[in-house]
């Protein structure tokens, strides 16, 4: 990362380690503020910012290249693939040692540098973030912003951007100028460097809630079947009819769109919402394959064998001739891309792809991802904030069977 204080460069920086993380690739950030902290305490006034100050110069330098060892080790010893180094890194100085400690031992170095020029997004993140920081415990707020203030300065008036021109033109990077409005990218090469770039050109940091609700109990439900294209029960129809009170009690006149899949279950759901609506085939229920319409009991019975294997890992287990939960997590990418573009969204969906995307803002593992509780008749509420994504559930009074099937006990290993 690379920007002067208040710029986003956190947010960016767990942002993309989510998303990364999601996409099953080994990420880790590596926060320089930490080392600090634990390095020389966390209440250091603004003047051991000061450029003038070689002692503070000198002590966050060593806070930079104790984290540098650290991400080595990790990326050496634990196999990592992406580090993020979260830090200011605003001279070519500190990126040219940083750019020299990295090729000798064969890492890739790629600077996303967050350029903020918009006051109002600088005193929010001011307020939201930095005055809850360690550096700022038990300090009265207005003298604590002060004290932030006199920080920024100090780095602004050392601050070197990435410049072509300056003999950084062979780096690769993107900059992000007011958190993606506008985004210029240098030699940016393979396919991660991509990814992460397409990625960061969809951020915003507008207020918003995304809505979740699976479809109204549907018939299957009420079966004990998966997958399917079943319509909707009686009870599934008072629900849809119950919904779009919810909702408007949450959002009020804000605007709101509506994400369904192609299956009649969701869309049924949808009917009586007065907003606009949008199908997604890539929202569909994970395909159960030959197991498509049959009962837990009857796949037990008629494949003992894959119901035992989708116990024992059920995130990579694949249905024959349908799909695991990895498969969906990779058809979601373009789902997940547009959510970060867009403001307030409902989504009627389906179990299996509910729990997806509410392990990417809850940053779940894929252990735990398969076994999240998504009820019907539930609405589910999130709020994405810096570091976290707050969430609140509604239920609606409208019976409907219980589809959660929970995680296995693992028998004890017993030797003789």
């Amino acid at each position: 990362m690379v920007g002067l204080p208040a710029r986003g460069k956190t947010y960016i920086a767990q942002k993309v380690c989510r998303y990364l993380q999601w996409l099953s690739v080994s990420t880790k950030v590596f926060n320089v503020g930490n080392y600090r902290r634990k390095l020389h305490g966390a209440h250091q006034m603004h003047s051991f910012f000061d450029p003038h100050n070689t002692e503070g110069e000198s002590a966050r330098k060593e806070a930079a290249l104790e984290a540098l060892k650290d991400m080595i080790k990790w990326f050496l010893e634990e196999d990592g693939t992406v580090a993020i180094f979260d830090a200011t890194n605003s001279t070519r100085e500190r990126r040219c040692m940083i750019i020299d400690y990295c090729k000798k031992y064969d890492v890739q170095v790629m600077f996303i540098e967050s350029i903020c020029q918009d006051e109002s997004l600088i005193l929010q993140n001011i307020m939201d973030v930095k005055l809850s920081s360690p550096d700022y415990k038990d300090m009265d707020p207005e003298k604590a912003a002060e004290d932030f203030r006199a920080r920024i300065s100090h780095y602004e008036e050392a601050y070197e951007t990435l410049n072509e021109m300056k003999n950084e033109s062979d780096y690769t990077y993107a900059k992000l100028i007011n958190v993606g409005s506008q985004v210029m990218i240098n030699m940016i090469q393979g396919y991660l460097q991509s990814r992460i770039v397409y990625y960061l050109m969809n951020l915003h940091i507008l207020p918003r809630n995304i809505f979740f609700s699976r479809h109204g109990e549907s018939v299957y439900n009420l079966e004990g079947k998966i997958g399917g294209d079943s319509k909707l029960s009686p009870r599934g129809r008072k629900y849809a009819l119950a919904l779009p009170e919810l909702i408007k009690a949450n959002l009020g006149d804000q605007p709101l769109t509506v994400w369904t899949s192609t299956l009649k279950r969701t869309i049924e759901t949808a009917k009586h919402l007065q907003y606009p609506k949008l199908q997604w085939k890539a929202l569909d229920e994970l395909d159960a394959g030959v197991c498509d319409g049959m009962t837990y009991e009857e796949i037990e019975a008629k494949y003992p064998e894959d119901y035992f294997n989708r116990d024992e890992d059920k995130f990579n287990y694949r249905y024959r001739g349908g799909e695991s939960y990895r498969d969906v997590v990779y058809r979601l990418e373009p789902v997940i891309m547009e959510l970060e573009r867009q403001q307030n969204i409902l989504i009627i969906g389906h179990q299996a792809i509910l729990r997806c995307i509410y392990a990417y803002f809850q940053k779940l593992s894929q252990d735990d991802l398969p076994y999240v509780k998504i009820p019907l008749h539930t609405v589910i509420k999130l709020t994405p904030k810096a570091y976290t994504c707050q969430e609140e559930r509604y239920k609606i009074d409208i019976d409907a069977v219980d589809t959660h099937r929970p995680k296995p006990k693992r028998p004890t290993d017993v030797s003789n």
